[in-house]
């Protein structure tokens, strides 16, 4: 608690600031039931050494008191603009905070996790300097024991090749949209967006993204810090839904790198075609990849592989 009232003092020591009429960038916050790391996440925010931005605040159904701590914040910042829906999951408060947003581009920025203070505006001005629809920065993953970077970004260097760019992106491991901005205007002419009402749903907006960038350009010496929050829907205790819509978002990617013949290797990405189990201990999977399908028995030992006909 020492932490969150310093951060409510230093906010409160802020001066106001206007509203922005153009954002170079626009930050998009989903939030369900964030009141322990919420505040973090704004102070941050708010401190940018970019101020032309705007910020996204999706309340996705809070039950808790994360509102009511965003209000209070809201009051210092008029750059703030907060959207409500009922709970419907990530990937459609992304969308609704998507329908909305004035920037040139866009970041995405979960509630329990934390930037740079110079994360917007490094990454702005890349973006800029090499007229790229997204930056790519650098993810650290945190815990109270960990502190453990997910990509190794040293220099600025733009890919363009679609190859060059998933590899730059760590796209096989990564799935990663908040470690990004993205040019607003692309991502409309693409009708790029997040499935709704599921969990994962950042796997196909992830590779639809990625694929139709015209470059992308690496940042160094700015993190977006990924908090590994115990009680977040990837690292609790998942359920049947959590298992199936996983499934079908790895199939839904799967399918659109086939439909697009993008020539990864084979089992850069791989989806389940069937399975059947124990809860979550799988007895008898069919995985399929771009170039064939494996028989695995309780998910370890391959006893078939099957090669497709090109």
């Amino acid at each position: 608690m020492r932490k969150q009232v310093s951060l409510l003092a230093k906010i409160d020591e802020l001066k106001y600031i206007a509203k922005v009429d153009n954002p170079r960038v626009s930050v998009i916050v989903p939030v369900y039931n964030g009141e322990k790391y919420i505040e973090r996440c704004l102070y941050y925010l708010i401190s940018q050494t970019i101020k032309d931005i705007e910020i996204i605040i999706v309340n996705d159904g809070s039950t808790d008191n994360t509102m009511n701590i965003v209000e209070k914040i809201a009051k210092k910042d008029g750059r703030i603009k907060i959207l409500e829906q009922e709970n419907k999951l990530q990937g459609s408060a992304r969308n609704k905070g998507l329908s909305i947003a004035k920037g040139e581009y866009i970041g995405f920025c979960d509630a329990d996790d934390y930037i740079d203070y110079e994360y917007y505006e490094k990454l702005y001005k890349a973006a800029k300097k090499y007229d790229a629809d997204i930056a790519l920065a650098e993810n650290v993953r945190v815990s109270n024991t960990k502190y453990k970077p997910r990509l190794n970004i040293k220099q600025e260097l733009v890919f363009v090749d679609i190859l060059d760019k998933f590899n730059a992106c760590n796209q096989k491991k990564n799935e990663c949209p908040t470690n990004k901005i993205y040019r607003t205007s692309y991502l409309l002419e693409n009708n790029i967006l997040f499935p709704e009402g599921v969990y994962c749903e950042d796997k196909l907006f992830s590779v639809q993204s990625v694929y139709y960038a015209n470059k992308i350009i690496t940042v160094p010496n700015v993190h977006y810090y990924y908090w590994e929050n115990p009680n977040s829907t990837v690292n609790s205790k998942k359920t049947k839904k959590h298992i199936t819509d996983r499934c079908i978002a790895k199939k839904a990617v799967l399918d659109f790198v086939k439909d697009k013949k993008i020539p990864v290797e084979n089992w850069y990405f791989k989806a389940e075609k069937k399975r059947i189990g124990f809860y979550h201990f799988p007895l008898f999977v069919i995985q399929e990849s771009t170039e064939s399908e494996k028989v695995f028995l309780f998910g370890l030992f391959c006893i078939y592989e099957k090669k497709f006909v090109k």
